[in-house]
């Protein structure tokens, strides 16, 4: 089978990378800016003629939510048009698409966990952008997308929670973080996992919540991290969110229902504190 990633020099596209190079059954293809645009058809025109994918994974995505604010058309091109460019050329060739999206779909105004089938309701130019991307990919490929929403996601690759308190604390003796933003730290190498099992054993359309089991705050998430890394994780001190002034309100409660991986046999990712402790010394060689 031949698999192309977009988007695979990201935390997700790295990971899936490493888990389809050396499959003896598959054919492995990435591609990332500027080698693969993927809003630009004529970009994906010439991918889809030379490599002739049987899965795409689209992990290219804008992901700067503040900047979206300001710049909503270009991030619309991004998540909106440029899967709506791979879902069109995956229906013509009979394709897979595998579009991954995120928690800002939602609101984060519930009180209890969003099913796969919750009303979504973004806040956020962000969210509303990729909201519209999913709706592109199932409206065009209705019977061969699978759409992935994550959150909180981190890896050794790129910029992250993860990374960022981890350097933070070393020029600073108390960090503040927001108790009140609650959701689910997500392994990139899990949810690499967790997609190429879903292909290898599902063959259908659906939305899934690629997220770890288990919920926390950022400043629990903070402390588990110190913790982690042989630290007081009482340096870490608790704040609100009108503490800090962003151009994109953040969901408060940002926690995703795992229905739909029993609806099709599989269980749900592990719990999150499992993920960051295996994942710490991959993290710890990277930064350092």
């Amino acid at each position: 089978m031949k698999i192309l990633v977009t988007g695979s020099n990201g935390q997700l596209g790295t990971e899936l990378v490493n888990r389809y190079f050396d499959r003896s059954n598959d054919e492995l293809f990435v591609g990332d800016l500027p080698d693969i645009d993927i809003t630009s058809e004529l970009s994906i025109a010439s991918t889809f003629a030379s490599i002739a994918p049987d899965v795409v994974i689209n992990c290219a995505a804008w992901t700067a939510v503040d900047a979206a604010e300001e710049k909503e058309s270009s991030a619309f091109t991004v998540n909106a048009e440029g899967p709506a460019i791979l879902a069109t050329y995956c229906a013509r060739t009979g394709a897979r698409l595998v579009q991954i999206s995120t928690d800002y779909v939602f609101g984060g105004d519930a009180s209890e966990p969003y099913r796969e089938d919750s009303q979504p309701g973004p806040i956020t130019a962000y969210g509303r952008t990729k909201l519209a991307g999913e709706n592109f990919v199932r409206e065009l490929l209705p019977d061969n997308h699978l759409v992935i929403r994550t959150a909180w996601l981190y890896s050794p690759t790129g910029h992250n929670f993860v990374k960022t308190i981890i350097k933070a604390q070393r020029d600073r003796e108390t960090l503040s973080v927001v108790t009140d933003q609650i959701g689910q730290p997500t392994s990139a190498s899990d949810l690499a996992d967790q997609i190429v099992t879903l292909l290898d054993t599902y063959s259908g359309p659906g939305i899934f919540h690629g997220t770890n089991s288990g919920v926390t705050s950022w400043f629990e998430f903070a402390r588990a991290i110190m913790s982690e890394i042989g630290e007081d994780p009482e340096r870490i001190l608790p704040t609100d969110s009108s503490s800090y002034v962003q151009l994109a309100p953040r969901p408060a409660y940002s926690v995703l229902g795992h229905q739909g991986w029993a609806a099709v046999g599989m269980e749900p990712m592990r719990d999150w504190r499992i993920a960051l402790h295996e994942a710490m010394p991959e993290i710890m060689l990277a930064i350092e």
